[in-house]
């Protein structure tokens, strides 16, 4: 099976936790896969959320790519990703009824996020992808989650994945969907000298509702220790590594 991978990073990102209403806005702790399918939209000069129209189910970006599927690797430290609160005024007259039209506003950035990004290129849509990013060729300037955060994209190349049959005791290389697997029985604890194991786990959204473009979640899992997978779990294998496409 064909497949594009790259690195994708950035200075700052903002993946915005849509049900957080209080004094800052909270991001989620990694890329998901609705803002990454917003990145390979902007690529392919798709319609976002913005235009969207009454008769369309979906923004048009998640309509076109809603099907592909993809693997994304946490690279920072254990898969975890520092964030901080930025404070920042907004003070373009409308932002605000209070005196001199200024907003503070309050947001949680991570920062200096990266990740392996791969996605499995079968089909007529997800080959112009492909090769749009190859030759670097985007409509749009691509971001992290707000036009605030650029996103690098770099070390692009076409792999060939074998599909793995095996499913137990694999180490997955990347995030998995925590109903399609779980640490292994037989998972050890590190030996004197190993590295140290680290289990980090997510509710990321997935997908979009239908009737008010909502986003689904599900728990996401990213570990170095060994897993084992359901047969629902799609795994390929690339040399030594194993991943897990959602």
């Amino acid at each position: 099976m064909k497949a594009l991978r790259f690195l994708l990073r950035g200075k700052t990102a903002f993946f915005k936790q849509p049900d957080v209403n209080t004094y800052c806005y909270y991001t989620y702790g990694c890329i998901h896969k609705i803002a990454l399918l917003g990145i390979f939209g902007a690529v392919m000069g798709f319609r976002g959320y913005n235009g969207q129209t009454k008769a369309e189910t979906y923004p048009e970006f998640y309509e076109k790519l809603k099907s592909l599927k993809v693997s994304i690797c946490p690279l920072n430290e254990k898969g975890y990703i520092p964030k901080k609160v930025q404070t920042f005024n907004n003070s373009v007259g409308y932002a605000s009824k209070e005196e001199g039209g200024n907003l503070i506003v309050k947001e949680q950035w991570l920062e200096n996020p990266k990740w392996e990004i791969a996605f499995l290129v079968d089909d007529p849509q997800s080959e112009n992808l492909a090769e749009r990013i190859l030759e670097s060729r985007f409509e749009f300037l691509p971001y992290l989650g707000k036009n605030d955060h650029t996103a690098v994209i770099e070390n692009v190349e076409e792999v060939e994945l074998e599909a793995e049959t095996k499913r137990e005791n694999l180490r997955v290389y990347g995030l998995f969907p925590a109903n399609q697997g779980s640490l292994s029985e037989n998972s050890v604890r590190r030996p004197l000298g190993r590295e140290v194991p680290y289990k980090y786990q997510e509710r990321l959204p997935v997908a979009l509702e239908p009737a008010c473009n909502q986003y689904v979640t599900q728990a996401m899992i990213d570990t170095n220790q060994r897993v084992s997978l359901t047969d629902a779990a799609s795994v390929f294998r690339l040399e030594e590594r194993h991943y897990v496409f959602f």
